[in-house]
């Protein structure tokens, strides 16, 4: 399969489940949250158009955030508990896109081994990851 500027980040997580199995996809998630290399083809899934782009060594490369992002980012679709340790670590990334994107997963599936690490978020230095921290803290208080 290969990405379709007319499908959106869920549907493609959903369509690599459905082709691979969710214990993989999370699997190759967790590698690229850990900075490791992943199949091409699987990066093209997560980041659609711009991860041609970085596949190029444009924006950073596939060592740069932008798949760091991607992985965060598919998390949102599919969740697994073998990832919460990994998510917890990219709380603390360089990027502030996978900072504010750890944040919208942890609100996402109210993930309550990462509450300290979002509380720390609420100080971060970029504003967008700071109201996700916050978010992230309501849904996790269980009153949004």
């Amino acid at each position: 399969m290969s990405a379709s500027p007319r499908t959106t980040p869920r549907q493609r997580i959903e369509a690599e489940c459905a082709r691979r199995g969710r214990e993989a996809v999370v699997g190759d998630i967790i590698d690229l949250l850990a900075g490791r290399d992943v199949d091409d083809e699987f990066l093209v899934e997560l980041g659609n158009l711009h991860a041609t782009a970085v596949l190029a060594g444009r924006d950073g490369g596939p060592g740069g955030y932008w798949p760091r992002v991607w992985a965060a980012r598919g998390l949102l679709y599919a969740w697994g508990e073998e990832a919460t340790a990994p998510l917890v670590a990219a709380a603390s990334d360089p990027a502030w896109r996978v900072r504010e994107m750890v944040a919208k997963v942890v609100a996402r599936h109210r993930i309550d081994d990462a509450f300290e690490a979002v509380v720390a978020l609420r100080t971060d230095p970029v504003p967008r990851v700071r109201r996700a921290a916050e978010r992230a803290l309501v849904a996790l208080a269980g009153t949004d």
